[in-house]
């Protein structure tokens, strides 16, 4: 008992012990000190002109080895493979750099020209009346701040003050030596071609030594687990390659119409538009936006009419669409691992970390961190926040929801499952597991009286919200019994079933058979055979509900049971023999006829069958079950009923021990 009161004391919420130990079979995930992050982060701030270079290689290594695999395999030498490889890669990049560049620089010298046409289109705003008054109010704050910073403060008449002057224009002529202007053009593109070439050296280094580092990252942090370790890597380099050849490839695909279709639409630049939407397609979320923005805003400026800019913003939420919808889950669906709220969050991070260089690269980055927290239990946490696979399993979820009070999320979760699960699975598998950790809870002593109805009234609200579900399914099986009396009768009933189906199970039919379903010892019971009452409703049966209140000494003779051929009774405490030994005695007495079974239950069942009919019998219950489809199949049996034996109708009492005296006089 003082174990149980220190466990209530340590948990600061009911179940909160109970879903940790839920979630993926871990007690708790490990978090990391605040000093420890604060620590990681300022050195990957201020250290940002040697970490940045690396991880940019490091991602162009993970990209381009694949081809230096391939290029290994037909033969060629690795030292020539990994130059023709980088040297390749390169080039396109610096030609996809040269193509925009003078596609920018063809773009400016027209900008002019757009002007007269963005002003018609004010001035037709103005005309028009529509956003005149936005347009005029615009104007006059702006004129009128203008005029407040222009206006100068009063100044004071003085006695000397000399008469204005006109200013006098100078021309200030800088005289610069050769060497100077070279110096002055080429010092800013110093320290980008040093980064790139330094880029470049990396690169080759770590293709060229690509086996060695791996064994000394192997020896430095998983010596001591290399299938843990070899796992990880082989993971990251998998989701990573995969990552940004995938997302190339859809790149691609997107800008290809997006540039055919500016040109035919008569867009100028349409090449240079083409390939901002590629490269800024690596952006998350935000990339695409802003290769849309400025097209459309020159869609504004060509044309004097509207249509245009419809047309073109037309066009590119067409291939948006097919994109993200269609292209991108064939390619590659999922597999970064990252949830979308992680890519978000990971893009706001590294961009402020790394600046626009860090938003490129903060998907794949994040990617190398998750795979990290997925095989390396210190780093859990980092899997946790950002991966996309749930943290809780479903019954933990589902008692999370019940314990906050809010049915109706966990109706929402619960038909979720639905679609994928029958009634039967979703309340063996998920809902009778959730009340099993509420159980838990309460017998640790930190659930009180109030939390536990709230947690019971929470699940029977969810049962009545899935009736519609449960009515569904019901008529689902009934029309897949009359096909199947059909193709029966036609003699084309199909012999074996499929290798899918050959695990389903068989639930038996109810029709005529009358239950009654009823809550053993506590109000979380009765929620369990709420759920029992709507699977056999499903089954065709007529299921009455009963609570354990009900079955009180004080009560159950006022229990009607004329129509009812089968009792079944819940205890989601398995330490409860006695109290269901005594509610089979009391039902059988009054009905003796009456089929009485037991379920006490458990997510694992109970493999020893032996033990469980030396039990029922011991009870004197007609069967015992420990889950869903063994409590469905013996309330449908139509064995008959198990009388009630001579010992359980009638006990010896024992005698009282005899006074003294009486025991003298009998020895005298």
């Amino acid at each position: 008992m003082a174990g149980n009161l220190q466990n209530g004391a340590r948990a600061s919420k009911p179940g909160l012990a109970s879903l940790l130990a839920a979630s993926r079979g871990h007690p708790r995930t490990a978090l990391p000190t605040v000093a420890s992050v604060v620590a990681t982060v300022a050195a990957l701030y201020f250290g940002r002109e040697v970490f940045l270079p690396i991880a940019v290689a490091l991602l162009l290594t993970f990209a381009i080895a694949p081809v230096v695999s391939a290029l290994k395999r037909i033969g060629i030498p690795r030292l020539p493979a990994v130059i023709a490889s980088v040297l390749g890669a390169f080039t396109a990049l610096a030609l996809f750099s040269f193509v925009v560049a003078s596609q920018v620089s063809d773009l400016a010298q027209n900008i002019p020209v757009y002007q007269i046409n963005i002003l018609t289109k004010i001035r037709a705003l103005k005309e028009s009346g529509l956003g005149g008054g936005i347009i005029s109010r615009l104007s006059g704050v702006i004129e009128r701040v203008g005029q407040e910073i222009d206006r100068q403060e009063p100044q004071l008449p003085s006695a000397a003050q000399a008469p204005k002057r006109d200013p006098i224009p100078v021309e200030i002529i800088a005289h610069e030596k050769p060497l100077e202007v070279l110096q002055n053009l080429v010092a800013p593109l110093l320290s980008p071609l040093a980064s790139a070439g330094l880029v470049i050296v990396v690169v080759i280094f770590m293709l060229l030594e690509r086996e060695d580092l791996r064994d000394r990252f192997i020896r430095l942090v998983g010596y001591g687990d290399l299938h843990r370790t070899t796992q990880a890597l082989q993971d990251a380099g998998k989701r990573v390659g995969q990552y940004l050849l995938m997302q190339m490839v859809v790149n691609i695909v997107y800008a290809v119409p997006i540039t055919i279709g500016l040109w035919v639409l008569g867009i100028p630049n349409a090449l240079l538009w083409g390939m901002l939407a590629l490269a800024l397609r690596f952006v998350p979320y935000i990339g695409p936006i802003i290769g849309a923005l400025l097209p459309l805003f020159l869609a504004l400026a060509v044309a004097p009419g509207w249509s245009l800019l419809l047309w073109t913003a037309a066009l590119f939420v067409v291939m948006e669409l097919i994109t993200g919808n269609v292209i991108e889950p064939w390619l590659y669906g999922s597999r970064t691992g990252l949830s979308p709220l992680a890519i978000i969050v990971a893009a706001i991070f590294w961009t402020w970390l790394w600046g626009p260089i860090g938003l490129v690269l903060s998907t794949p980055l994040t990617v190398c961190l998750v795979v990290l927290g997925r095989h390396v239990p210190q780093f859990e946490f980092l899997d946790v926040l950002f991966g996309n696979e749930p943290v809780l399993e479903p019954h933990a979820r589902l008692y999370q929801r019940l314990l906050a009070g809010d049915p109706e999320e966990a109706t929402d979760h619960a038909e979720e499952l639905l679609e994928e699960k029958y009634l039967f699975e979703l309340y063996d598998q998920v809902a009778i597991p959730a009340l099993l950790l509420g159980e838990q809870d309460r017998m640790r002593g930190v659930m009180d009286d109030e939390q536990r109805r709230q947690v019971a009234e929470s699940a029977l609200t969810l049962v009545a919200n899935l009736d519609d579900s449960a009515q569904e399914e019901a008529e689902e099986d009934e029309q897949a019994a009359a096909s199947d009396e059909e193709k029966a009768a036609e003699g084309k009933a199909a012999e074996g079933k499929a290798d899918g189906e050959a695990d389903e199970v068989d639930l038996p039919d109810g029709s005529g058979i009358s239950v009654l379903c009823a809550g053993g010892r506590g109000e979380l019971d009765d929620a369990a055979a709420a759920m029992l009452a709507q699977v056999l409703e499903v089954q065709g049966a007529g299921a009455s509900r009963a609570s354990f209140t009900a079955l009180e000494p004080s009560a159950i003779r006022r229990l009607d049971l004329g129509s009812i051929d089968t009792a079944v009774i819940g205890f989601l405490n398995r330490d409860s023999t006695k109290h269901a030994r005594f509610m089979v005695r009391r039902l059988k007495r009054l009905k003796p006829k009456l089929r009485v079974g037991i379920v006490f239950w458990s997510e694992i069942g109970n493999g020893d069958t032996e033990a469980a009919a030396k039990l029922a019998s011991d009870l004197n219950a007609d069967f015992l079950a420990y889950g869903m489809v063994d409590a469905v199949t013996g309330a449908l049996s139509n064995e008959p009923a198990v009388p009630l034996t001579l010992a359980a109708q009638r006990r010896p009492r024992r005698r009282r021990p005899a006074r003294k005296k009486e025991l003298r006089a009998a020895a005298s």
